[in-house]
């Protein structure tokens, strides 16, 4: 999944960049781009039974983290169109998207420190979500036991490479 998405991770890295965290307007935008393509991606693991693959899927569900976020800044919340049912491979694909951006969060966190705003400062729901807790980890050693190869590697990529297009249409739209 990493070497089959890298390309795609780095050119969303590259759009992300562009929002300043540690002005408002920067930041409410980089949540509603985020957002927009959050939400319709988790009714779609929701829907393709993702509990029944992750038993702690409620606890990695970042819906409400991103919602409160974005009230604290005034935001809007307009998520895009309906993703395509997912079988249980592009289930894991999506998943390496939105728990690999956990890692990626830390980063950002980081960054919003620069801020002086104090509404930065309460709103970091989103960014912190999980932190602490081995998610990362435990996505992998349960990736790691479905052993995928031939047509599920390939649903498993595709199903990531639909994330990362998401995230990215999310950020232009942004």
């Amino acid at each position: 999944l990493k070497e089959a998405t890298a390309s795609a991770h780095h050119d969303l890295d590259a759009q992300f960049a562009a929002f300043d965290l540690t002005a408002r307007n920067g930041y409410r935008r980089f949540l509603e781009a985020s957002a927009a393509a959050l939400l319709p991606l988790e009714v779609a693991l929701e829907r393709a039974g993702v509990a029944r693959l992750f038993s702690d899927w409620p606890p990695r569900s970042r819906r409400d983290a991103i919602t409160t976020d974005l009230v604290r800044l005034g935001g809007n919340i307009h998520p895009m169109d309906e993703v395509a049912p997912l079988r249980d491979n592009a289930v894991f694909g999506t998943m390496y998207v939105l728990e690999g951006s956990r890692l990626g969060a830390k980063y950002l966190l980081r960054m919003m420190s620069q801020s002086t705003d104090p509404l930065i400062a309460e709103a970091r729901a989103y960014l912190g979500h999980g932190a602490g807790q081995p998610l990362w980890r435990s996505f992998l050693a349960r990736l790691e036991c479905e052993a995928l190869s031939g047509e599920a590697e390939a649903e498993a990529i595709a199903g990531a490479r639909r994330a990362f297009a998401m995230f990215a249409e999310a950020a232009a739209r942004a």
